[in-house]
């Protein structure tokens, strides 16, 4: 690992260097510098046992430039064991250096002295190759493009499209990322290899085409020789061909399909098949099978195909075929969600890390990374704040504008916090949750953590946000931008583009509740939410397909209330773009911190069935809320039900002979924070109230807690309840569970183990 040093460190070593090592070798004239570009000179210092090598930044812009990024190759028989004034990641030969926050502006004329990024160093005195900054020549020097082309030959013609092939280019400073073809300057189509099929031609017209290729770095090279070529007359051939035969799925995963059919016949020979997914076309391919990709987990898609041959002429469409993908647990098993909240750092003191000792996240399959903002102003994905939310809970503005970009990527956190034992060393780009979240998947591979949006108290601006066309666009990109590419706003020093890359797998919409006024006090709201989160999803969905690579998860936390499915949520479409549903399974009843809710009888927060007992006009349960998603019709394998790692509780609680279930009370229990009256974590429950008698209730199903009469109340699950509701929720044939959140569990793990243990 390299070390960065701070101050007081680095003024000791470069006095010590500045004592012990031989005059400088210049290995690197200095560059005449290019406009609007940094340079980088390198030079070496003989230690005798070691030797440093320092790259020197020089801005000859008449501006500042803020923010550079150093990438060279080591000679064979170099190793770096030390860096500083920046951030080096060594991957082979090949290292990558990004500016420390106290050098990253380099004025105008200037240069990064005295601070100027440097490393420790044994093996040959010599200097790196390939030096670029900021994907420039250090040198100043241009990029050499790629070569042309060879001449484009002909291989296939129909009415509306040319296909080509040509030899390959060669390579310039960069590899060949791709070919374009072009009509004089017009840039008809783009390739990865060396052919390509130009479509959206003009029947019966002659074209000259040329090919040109395009390095990794957006460079391209000059155009190969032409070729005329002339599209088909569909009035030498009015036959179309027959219909394909025999559609069949060859392959099925959670999101995609492998198709494959029986040729179509024609009098001139078939020239291509359309495939069509829910009646849009959705691919051409020029042999019998297709691969579609992206598609949403246990959700049914139906497919066709028609043939078409030169002149253009369409088959009729082959017999449609229904397929259902495959969904995120696979047969037989079981999805894992555990939500872990920004905050509980503080008051809490649980580290990303305390998901891994407690033995979390071995069987976690999904993180749920909560909660963050929409920016008020711009109506985006919040990002770089650090603002907390009011005192008061029927604030309006409560959380308007909060955040906490500390919390997520600035904080450094020490060994004993680290999920690897290694501290953040404070100059890094990466720090806080962010960090140990991208370490904690890589001691466990298999884990996807999503970013969840909105909660409780973030869910004002969600119906802004998803009003119009554009404004979804405008916020889905934001947010694509900020938590699956990474780039994050700078921040304390840390921060930049791409440096959250990787971390996150998808994102989780919290938005409680759209077109329903029983939100958080000063909550946004419409009757057209409904059909607008519908659009928002679908425009989530698209962008995260456009990615490319793997499928990124899409889900949503969801309401237990069928009043409240009803306002916001389409059941019949939504599922086409979200991948799960976290249905809320518990907060059916409680008192509140402020006493707001129901401060005055108890009652159960997390029942599985109703219970006859029950005084209220309403009757949640997990039962009522799971029957009515099935109900809709949606897929069980899209479902999961949420368990609370919590209690809800009440105090000056009467007996009634029923031992305080149901019965009269006088406020909300003392919480595990003063803030938070009425709320302990569940292993905060079993230890700081005394004389807690635990109570199940067999038919319900439902654990609950009683210290006497005139005492404390209290509501929770426990391994006996999630037992119980495990065996549910795999006799309904649901996805699996969510948790409600990670750290009211015990050090050992006691509930996710019991959860763990139900879903096996």
């Amino acid at each position: 690992m390299l070390v960065r040093s701070r101050h007081h460190a680095r003024g000791r070593l470069l006095a010590l260097l500045a004592s012990l090592v031989l005059p400088l070798a210049l290995l690197a004239a200095t560059p005449a510098h290019a406009a609007g570009r940094l340079t980088a000179v390198f030079t070496t210092a003989d230690n005798g046992s070691w030797w440093k090598g320092t790259f020197v930044v020089h801005n000859d812009n008449a501006t500042a430039v803020t923010g550079w990024t150093l990438e060279f190759d080591l000679p064979a028989g170099v190793t770096i064991s030390s860096s500083y004034n920046g951030t080096a990641t060594v991957s082979g030969r090949h290292v990558s250096a990004v500016n420390a926050y106290y050098n990253g502006t380099v004025q105008p004329h200037a240069t990064t002295e005295p601070y100027s990024f440097w490393f420790v160093a044994t093996g040959p005195i010599t200097a790196p190759a390939n030096c670029r900054i900021n994907g420039d020549k250090c040198d100043g020097g241009q990029d050499v493009p790629p070569g042309a082309p060879g001449t484009p030959q002909l291989t296939g013609a129909t009415a509306r499209s040319l296909a080509l092939s040509w030899t390959a280019a060669a390579p310039g400073d960069f590899p060949v990322a791709s070919y374009e073809v072009l009509s004089g300057a017009t840039v008809l189509a783009t390739a990865p290899g060396t052919t390509a099929t130009v479509t959206g031609l003009t029947p019966a017209t002659a074209y000259t085409l040329t090919v040109r290729a395009k390095d990794t770095r957006g460079t391209t090279g000059p155009a190969s020789a032409a070729v005329s070529a002339r599209t088909v007359d569909p009035a030498t051939d009015p036959t179309p061909p027959t219909a394909p035969g025999s559609l069949r799925a060859t392959a099925v995963t959670g999101s995609g399909v492998t198709l494959a059919w029986n040729a179509a016949t024609d009098n001139q020979g078939v020239a291509a098949y359309d495939l069509y997914q829910d009646g849009v076309q959705v691919q051409t391919v020029n042999g019998t099978t297709a691969a579609v990709t992206g598609l949403a987990p246990a959700t049914a898609y139906t497919f066709t195909v028609k043939a078409r041959d030169a002149a253009d002429n369409a088959s009729p469409a082959s017999a449609a075929l229904t397929v259902t993908t495959g969904d995120l647990a696979g047969a037989g098993k079981y999805t894992r969600v555990g939500y872990f909240t920004q905050w509980g750092i503080y008051g809490r003191q649980y580290f990303v890390k305390n998901l891994d000792t407690s033995g979390s996240a071995a069987k976690l399959d999904v993180i749920n990374y909560a909660f963050e903002n929409i920016d008020p102003v711009n109506l985006t994905c919040l990002a770089g704040v650090t603002k907390g939310t009011t005192a008061d809970p029927q604030d309006p503005d409560q959380g308007t504008g909060a955040g906490d970009a500390d919390a997520d990527y600035a904080r450094p956190f020490s060994a004993a916090q680290s999920v690897d034992g290694v501290a953040d060393d404070g100059w890094g780009p990466l720090r806080g949750n962010f960090n140990q979240l991208k370490k904690l998947k890589a001691k466990y591979p298999n884990l996807k953590v999503v970013v969840s949006l909105g909660g409780w108290t973030y869910s004002k601006y969600f119906s802004d946000v998803a009003a119009t066309d554009a404004s979804r666009q405008k916020f889905v990109k934001s947010c694509v931008d900020t938590w699956i590419k990474g780039d994050l706003p700078a921040y304390n020093g840390a921060g930049g583009p791409g440096v959250a890359a990787g971390i996150f797998d998808g994102i989780d919409l919290d938005w409680e509740w759209p077109g329903s006024p029983d939100g958080h006090p000063g909550n946004h709201w419409s009757p057209a939410d409904k059909a607008d989160l519908t659009l928002l999803l679908a425009e989530f969905r698209k962008q995260l397909d456009a990615l490319g690579g793997p499928h990124r998860l899409l889900t949503a936390f969801t309401p237990a209330d069928p009043v409240k499915i009803g306002q916001g949520w389409d059941l019949t479409k939504i599922f086409r773009s979200l991948d799960v549903a976290n249905i809320q399974g518990y907060d059916f009843h409680g008192a509140g911190s402020d006493n707001s809710w129901e401060p005055n009888r108890t009652g159960h927060q997390a029942d599985l069935y109703p219970d006859a007992q029950d005084p209220y006009g309403f009757h949640f349960s997990v039962d009522g809320a799971v029957r009515a998603y099935l109900g809709a019709g949606v897929n069980p394998r899209k479902l999961t039900i949420g368990f609370p790692f919590y209690g809800r509780g009440w105090q000056a609680v009467a007996d009634g002979g029923a031992d305080g279930e149901w019965q009269p009370a006088g406020g909300a229990a003392p919480g595990q924070f003063a803030e938070e009256a009425g709320t302990r974590g569940y292993a905060n429950l079993l230890v700081s109230v005394p004389n807690l008698t635990v109570h199940h209730d067999t038919q319900s199903v439902s654990t609950f807690g009683y210290t006497g009469a005139g005492g404390q109340w209290w509501t929770f699950d426990d391994p006996w309840s999630i037992s119980r509701k495990t065996a549910y929720l795999k006799s309904q044939n649901l996805l699996g569970a969510m948790v409600w959140e990670m750290s009211g569990d015990t050090p050992s793990g006691t509930l996710i183990t019991a959860l763990d243990s139900g879903l096996k």
